[in-house]
């Protein structure tokens, strides 16, 4: 777990905002930007094979953000292998380029070849990292909520290691707490917590838990009204990372009272 300050550092790269929002789903491009907007978050995820093959809702996205102010995080989303996601991360640094950012080395890892419950594979995804790694990238790999992988990914040289809380777009919410503060307690980088929150209030309990960040796309994009929803997500991660840092209140098995009763008058 990061040090207890109000910068998020991944990588060589220090970020105010600890949510982190996805591009897909939304009904429009107009709705993303002012979603995005609200959110006030300053990482942006895309997946780099829908752009490149103009995917539906894809169209104009690259030019739609203001890549000055946000910082893009290229996804190998769609990839069933490590292979085939080393190439697309490696596209993925070609077009944050395009975008101005010839710095940007970053892409979030995704390799997926279960088809039914999307659950990345631990296996490629290590081999994949150690890869990407090794070319320089800052790897943000999306994994199972499995302290052992979590560990072997950071000792390898991932940036951050990003947990599932339950299952993608399943809004479960956060399914793995147990598994995921074991990740938390014993991690020296940061832990964003992706997939499976469906409401601010699961995205403010996974910051009260230590996590560094969070990841939201379907929550925003398919509410009702997303413009309003990035808000409430934006509010409640700053709420949560305060709770945090402030240090919640110990749980005990039996009552305490609120008021002491030192000095009470006594009947007797």
């Amino acid at each position: 777990m990061q040090n207890a300050n109000q910068l998020l550092k991944i990588g060589n790269k220090e970020f105010t905002s600890r949510l982190l929002v996805g591009t897909g789903k939304y009904s429009s491009l107009e709705v993303m930007q002012k979603s995005i907007f609200n959110s006030k978050c300053e990482i942006v995820t895309v997946a780099v094979r829908r752009i490149q093959a103009l995917e539906k809702g894809h169209q104009g996205l690259m030019e739609s953000i203001n890549w000055k102010n946000i910082w893009m995080l290229p996804n190998t989303a769609g990839c069933t292998n490590a292979e085939d996601a080393i190439r697309v991360a490696r596209l993925g640094r070609e077009l944050a380029k395009l975008a101005g950012q010839d710095k940007n080395n970053f892409v979030k890892l995704e390799v997926i070849p279960d088809k039914k419950y999307l659950l990345p594979d631990p296996i490629g995804t290590l081999k994949a990292a150690e890869q990407l790694v090794k070319e320089g990238f800052t790897v943000l790999p999306y994994i199972n909520s499995d302290p052992l992988i979590a560990k072997k990914l950071e000792e390898v040289g991932c940036a951050t290691v990003m947990p599932l809380g339950s299952p993608i777009g399943s809004a479960q919410g956060i399914r793995n707490a147990a598994n995921i503060a074991m990740i938390i307690e014993e991690a020296r980088i940061p832990i964003i917590i992706d997939a499976g929150i469906g409401v601010p209030s699961e995205a403010a309990q996974a910051l009260e838990m230590g996590a560094d960040g969070v990841l939201i796309n379907s929550a925003i994009a398919l509410a009702k009204n997303p413009i309003s929803m990035a808000q409430a997500f934006y509010k409640a991660t700053e709420a949560g990372r305060d709770a945090y840092l402030s240090g919640r209140l110990q749980e005990n098995l039996l009552a305490t009272p609120s008021s002491p009763l030192d000095g009470v008058i006594s009947n007797n």
